[in-house]
């Protein structure tokens, strides 16, 4: 899969694009130049290029009254043009990172494209699930087959994001829950894009996703010019008797199986199950979805043979600062930092009472009054962070190593804050329970706390593989939320409360997904009747699904709802407040 794309001199992509052409110096012209390389920074060296190559350099090719720069703009977008590239980024980065012209588009990935669409429109139209998955391989097989066709050599890393992203898109087949599945799909993008494009700098990571649109664009023209090459020359020797066999196998399918489906019921039913209900209602949807499906397995095709160089595109660093100037607001916000994690450690060890009597507060007051306050610290934390490596000293090994100590200091301060945050947010959930904003803000704060420990791994042992060290973080994090069912430990967690304290929102477990019906199933009548009415109307709504339609999550409540109906009564649920608004 990717090769290397970091835009190095001496690498096997280093230099201009494959489809773009050297640009010559203007004939005779004393202000000509050759472009310098393509890796430049994104401001200013593509333009330069397609100046030199229009014919003049910057203020001696612009014909007159012309500003030389918005000429040299109007001769990129004119060579972008002839040569049909395409880029939803600014100018000057789409021209950093343009890919090589691919190659011919091979049978088989056109063929890949095709079942994608089939699959995504057979098997998407009742839902994601294990539909997802079928429909992805396909692609995923024809973005194989178009880098194995443009020689490119699979690495590790490579490997790593795509085992990863097909991970990612499992998670609708295990979870009901909607927005543990988004976030998945949302990772499972960025982890595509990255075994696609093979980025390994921030600018990389961070817009290799966009090359899934441009590669769209470009993977239609792409698979169109192919067929418009096919189209001309047509072996009809070749192609004719597999598309007459394909039409007989067909024909032979569809008699003999209505025939034994009539003849016997027990195989018209498993053939009922097993193969996608399509109606004429729902055929433009299954028809947006097919084109979908063949669209996004054309881009990944076409960016697998011919990736982006996203990490071409370089960012020109911040002025370095003296030591005093950069350094003294930093050691002021260490020593603050200092302070408030020594009120919690003296709150900590003297406990909490005696802080509650000073205050005035309760106990669930004073843990919601200051968990948001920390986690806007927290975030804020890394923006400080990111800012002051912009406009670091770095004279010398002397200005790296004073650079280290501030920031590092600093970042060990921040996971004390990160513990104090996590800290009262437990209390918050004693005093309350837990919710699913209250179970997402803490694997917030947690994946803040990952990426600070990373931040300051990389200033022990270099910064070179952060980029994905934190893309790599994230996507396990957003994994593990999945696994770990979040709905599931709501209803886990609030469960546990009642037997503790007798005390249960019913009002809103009743409206988790069909994740939670395992730990509400242990409550006792008529309070577990209450808990699963939400989910017991929400599933006789949806009416029977099919096994590629339906999650593991809501196959469980299923069975559980059928072994164990709900018996209660409205009167009686409402009664224990089942239908009142949440009061805490």
């Amino acid at each position: 899969m990717p090769e290397r794309t970091d835009g190095a001199p001496d690498d096997a992509t280093g230099g201009p694009p494959a489809d773009q052409p050297r640009p010559a110096a203007r004939a005779g012209g004393p202000g000509a130049h050759t472009p310098g390389r393509a890796g430049a920074h994104a401001a200013g060296a593509a333009p330069a290029q397609a100046a030199d190559g229009a014919g003049g350099g910057a203020g001696g090719g612009a014909p007159d009254g012309w500003d030389p720069k918005a000429w040299q703009t109007y001769e990129v977008r004119r060579r972008r043009a002839a040569t049909g590239a395409w880029s939803v980024t600014p100018l000057a980065w789409a021209e950093a990172a343009r890919p090589a012209s691919a190659g011919p588009v091979p049978n088989a990935v056109l063929l890949a494209a095709a079942l994608a669409g089939l699959a995504a429109g057979l098997f998407l139209g009742d839902g994601a699930g294990l539909g997802l998955l079928i429909a992805a391989v396909p692609a995923i097989a024809g973005a194989y087959l178009a880098a194995r066709a443009a020689r490119r050599r699979a690495r590790a890393w490579s490997v790593t994001w795509a085992l990863g992203c097909v991970a990612l898109l499992g998670i609708p087949a295990l979870r009901d829950a909607g927005w543990p599945c988004a976030l998945a799909l949302l990772a499972a993008v960025l982890l595509g894009a990255l075994a696609l494009h093979g980025s390994r700098t921030w600018p990389g990571v961070l817009l290799s996703p966009l090359g899934f649109v441009d590669s769209a664009v470009l993977g239609i023209r792409w698979a169109w010019s192919g067929l418009r090459s096919r189209g001309s020359g047509v072996d009809r020797a070749r192609w004719l008797p597999v598309v007459k066999a394909a039409a007989v196998a067909l024909v032979l399918l569809v008699l003999f199986g209505t025939l034994f489906a009539s003849a016997d019921a027990a195989f018209a039913d498993l053939l009922d199950g097993l193969t996608p209900e399509v109606s004429l209602g729902d055929g433009p949807v299954r028809l947006v979805l097919f084109l979908l499906g063949a669209v996004l397995a054309l881009a990944a095709a076409r960016a697998a043979a011919a990736p982006s160089r996203w990490d071409r595109i370089r960012i020109k660093p911040g002025k370095p600062r003296s030591r005093v100037e950069w350094a003294l607001p930093l050691i002021v916000l260490d020593l603050l930092f200092a302070g408030f994690n020594a009120v919690q450690l003296a709150v900590l060890f003297g406990g909490y009472d005696k802080v509650l009597a000073r205050t005035g507060l309760t106990y669930a007051e004073y843990a919601r009054q200051g968990f948001w306050q920390l986690l806007w610290a927290t975030l804020l934390t890394l923006a400080v962070i990111a800012l002051a490596l912009r406009w670091a000293p770095r004279a010398g090994a002397g200005d790296r190593r004073f650079v280290r100590a501030v920031l590092g200091t600093l970042c060990a301060l921040t996971l004390v804050v990160v513990a104090s945050a996590l800290r009262r947010l437990d209390l918050y959930v004693d005093a309350y329970g837990l919710t699913r904003l209250r179970v997402s803000v803490a694997a917030m704060e947690l994946w803040l706390g990952l990426v600070i420990v990373l931040i300051m791994a990389a200033g022990v042992f270099g910064a070179r593989l952060l980029p994905r060290a934190v893309a790599a973080g994230t996507a396990a994090a957003v994994l593990s939320f999945g696994l770990l069912s979040p709905d599931g430990m709501v209803a886990a967690t609030n469960v546990a409360r009642f037997e503790r304290t007798a005390k249960l929102d019913l009002a809103y477990v009743q409206d988790l997904s069909a994740d939670a019906v395992p730990a509400l199933d242990r409550l006792p009548e008529p309070r577990r009747s209450c808990a699963l009415r939400g989910v017991n109307d929400d599933l006789s709504r949806r009416g029977r699904v099919p096994w590629y339609a339906i999650s593991l999550g809501e196959y469980r409540a299923r069975q559980i709802l059928r072994e164990r109906p709900v018996t209660a009564s409205y009167e009686v649920c409402r009664s224990l407040g089942t239908f009142h608004g949440r009061t805490g």
